[in-house]
């Protein structure tokens, strides 16, 4: 019986953006702060994920010799680390958080049966890596607040609240949304990102948060006029309007979730 197990681990550690073959200049309008000198840091979380048969002794694997494999090959290692200068992967290929989580697979595949590398440079920016070459996964996450009725148009009122509740008061309410859009590419095998971060965040708040945040959606999104803006729609509706501008970045959106509140969320595939 094949189960998937995961194990946490996390690492302090610096890096900096920066190309020697290029100038200071042509540096810092690539990557902008984060080619200052001498780098900056982040507070690493891990998630290793691996997938096999459960054994007679009711385990994946041994979780002990997981977290000393861990240990042994990546955290001891990287933990209070200048990321460029410790390993020979990131001469090649700048650590960003899609490489890094690449070079951690690379290096731990002979110990663990891998199925995931998850790497959260922080709480709003983490990457997936499979194992497929230079292919990676991007999430980012982000938030806005807006207000919606839960009414189909065509319905009364009271048989609008027997479907929706209280969710179809007339005078709407509102939520504090988390936005979360994935993004699909191949790693740049010298910058080490599947596509321009700071392009990412300009095209979803060009083209989501200041369409939607502090509005009305049945009132102020015109798509919402005859669409029920339920977690659902607003997470298909999204997704369409990122498909396109986020495939003129070089990337492709592999995925939208949207988490209306801590019980509810909705996620829609590209």
């Amino acid at each position: 019986m094949e189960c998937i197990i995961t194990r946490r681990a996390n690492f302090s550690a610096s890096h900096r953006y920066w190309l020697p073959e290029i100038s200071e200049t042509e540096n810092i309008e690539k990557f902008g702060t984060s080619s200052r000198f001498p780098g900056h840091g982040h507070n690493y979380v891990l998630f290793v994920s691996l997938i096999g048969e459960i054994n007679e002794y009711g385990m994946v694997q041994n979780l002990s010799k997981v977290k000393k494999i861990l240990h042994q090959e990546v955290t001891s290692q990287l933990d209070n680390s200048y990321l460029n200068h410790t390993w020979s992967e990131f001469t090649q290929t700048l650590p960003t958080t899609e490489n890094i989580a690449r070079v951690i697979w690379n290096r731990l595949i002979g110990h663990l049966p891998l199925v995931n590398i998850q790497l959260f440079e922080h709480p709003e920016l983490w990457a997936d890596y499979q194992g497929k070459s230079m292919e990676a996964h991007l999430t980012v996450s982000t938030h806005f607040s807006a207000a919606h009725r839960l009414a189909h148009p065509h319905l009364t009122d009271a048989e609008n609240y027997e479907i929706y509740g209280k969710c179809a008061r007339p005078h709407g309410h509102g939520h504090n949304y988390h936005l979360e859009v994935t993004v699909k590419g191949e790693i740049d095998p010298r910058i080490g990102t599947i596509v321009d971060l700071e392009a990412l965040h300009k095209v979803i708040d060009d083209h989501v948060i200041q369409l939607f945040d502090h509005t009305f959606l049945n009132k102020d999104i015109p798509y919402f006029a005859e669409v029920i803006p339920t977690t659902e729609n607003m997470t298909i509706h999204i997704r369409d309007l990122l498909k396109l501008p986020i495939q003129e970045l070089g990337a492709h959106l592999y995925k939208v979730k949207l988490i209306e509140s801590p019980n509810n969320y909705s996620e829609a595939y590209s």
